[in-house]
């Protein structure tokens, strides 16, 4: 089932477009997440802090249309690269740029290629002018060539991929056409959404019930615990009632209580804490709301099982959690 975002209505701000030509553009920031095909030139830039970005995930279905669409927001940076006179073909650079993505764990939507460019496949010049219109670039800059390649140009091939980090999911959509004989042009689409902040609301019995049929598991959010320690702050109450809620609607149901910390600390220090919050919560449950204790069995893995990558503070907020997991 492919993802899919609410679409709010489009805000605009700080844009910053660069339309200059030539590479090296002064003010033109390469994305971290992209390395240009070599021997490419940055002749096309803009910049949103925040817009609202569709992207097409489907072929073309009928004039001037697409029915599958992912609605998108965030910072979303746009970026025109140039290749002249290389004696490459453009399916070299699409195969370079979707192989560098995939390798960096980007999972692919959708993507098409054609040498003729013609038809309703996702990649031809109808998904692409369509995807250009839906979410255009602007009235000037090298970047409009990409819909208007000439007679004797080649083919063309596009892809849209996703992946997830602590901090949001990032969307990807990367174009590559065959403008002219000597000519590449490759257009590079990144949405970086940012995640609604997690923690803030109590898990309750409905969400628990879906994730554990779907995942088998469910992070119990709204727990909370005192810095470095086991011990259950007196805000954790609802989410304690909404899950002894769920238990009491299915009692036939046994549990692991996992607890997971974060990497920063020792890994006998830290299966300790976790094992212990863990307990902390099999002990809330049983004491305060009578679930009978066999069936929730407490246990703490540390940081040995991360969602996210440790190496920054979103990722470790979302590795610092506790579990119900389901005990067959």
């Amino acid at each position: 089932m492919k993802p899919r975002m609410t679409a709010a209505a489009a805000v605009f701000v700080c844009l910053v477009t660069l339309p200059t030509r030539g590479d090296n553009l002064p003010d033109a920031v390469e994305h971290p997440m992209v390395e240009r095909y070599p021997g490419q030139e940055l002749r096309w830039q803009a910049i949103d802090n925040y817009r609202e970005f569709r992207l097409p995930v489907g072929p073309v279905t009928g004039y001037r249309h697409i029915d599958d669409w992912l609605e998108t927001q965030g910072r979303v940076t746009r970026t025109f690269y140039a290749l002249e006179g290389s004696g490459r073909t453009w399916s070299e650079v699409y195969l370079n740029y979707r192989g560098a993505f995939a390798a960096e764990g980007f999972e692919i939507l959708a993507e098409g290629s054609s040498e003729d460019r013609k038809g309703p496949a996702v990649g031809g010049r109808q998904w692409l002018e369509i995807y250009l219109r839906t979410n255009p670039a602007g009235t000037g800059g090298e970047v409009n060539t990409l819909a208007a390649g000439s007679s004797t140009s080649g083919g063309q091939g596009a892809f849209v991929a996703t992946r997830d980090r602590a901090a949001g999911p990032v969307y990807v959509v990367v174009t590559v056409e065959q403008h002219a004989a000597d000519y590449i042009g490759t257009l590079v689409d990144i949405v970086e959404v940012e995640r609604a902040e997690t923690g803030l609301v109590a898990v309750d019995a409905e969400a628990i019930g879906r994730d554990l049929e779907e995942k088998g598991r469910v992070v119990l959010d709204g727990l909370y615990f005192d810095f470095d320690s086991p011990t259950l702050q007196p805000r954790s109450a609802e989410a304690l009632g909404n899950i002894a809620r769920y238990l009491d609607a299915n009692p036939a149901q046994t549990f692991y209580v996992v607890g997971h910390t974060d990497s920063r600390g020792s890994l006998g220090y830290n299966r300790e804490l976790s094992q212990a919050r863990a307990q902390a919560v099999v002990d809330a449950l049983v004491n305060d709301h009578g679930v009978a204790r066999e069936r929730l069995d407490a246990a703490g893995v540390g940081p040995l099982v991360p969602v996210f990558s440790n190496a920054d503070d979103a990722g470790r907020e979302r590795n610092r959690r506790v579990e119900l997991v389901e005990r067959l």
